[in-house]
């Protein structure tokens, strides 16, 4: 990849992750009220978002050794518990993350 090809798929990224960050405000200006189904969405995305890390997290994991799946489900128990606990995915997620990794090198 050139130099000038770099430069074209940053710019494109820049101006894709500020138009998908100020469309909101730009769509739901003037105290116009937000649909339900936008706010229903915002209920949900939170619930599915975990449940696909927890699918893509868990997918290669063999139940031949306990090399393999005890870190796994042990983080993702610190994770639920954290969850449950605190109330905030970013706790919950690197909790989680945190004692799997350091599973990882213990075991």
């Amino acid at each position: 990849m050139t130099p000038g090809q770099m430069v074209v798929y940053i710019l494109i990224a820049v101006g894709m992750t500020l138009l998908t960050r100020s469309l909101p405000f730009l769509i739901f200006r003037n105290g116009r009220s937000i649909p339900q189904f936008v706010l229903w969405m915002g209920r949900q995305l939170p619930g599915a978002a975990m449940a696909m890390l927890v699918v893509y997290c868990l997918k290669d994991v063999r139940f031949g050794s306990g090399k393999e799946w005890i870190p796994a489900l042990a983080a993702c128990l610190m994770t639920v518990l954290l969850h449950v606990r605190r109330r905030n995915m970013m706790i919950s997620i690197v909790g989680g993350t945190m004692l799997y990794m350091l599973l990882l090198r213990l075991i």
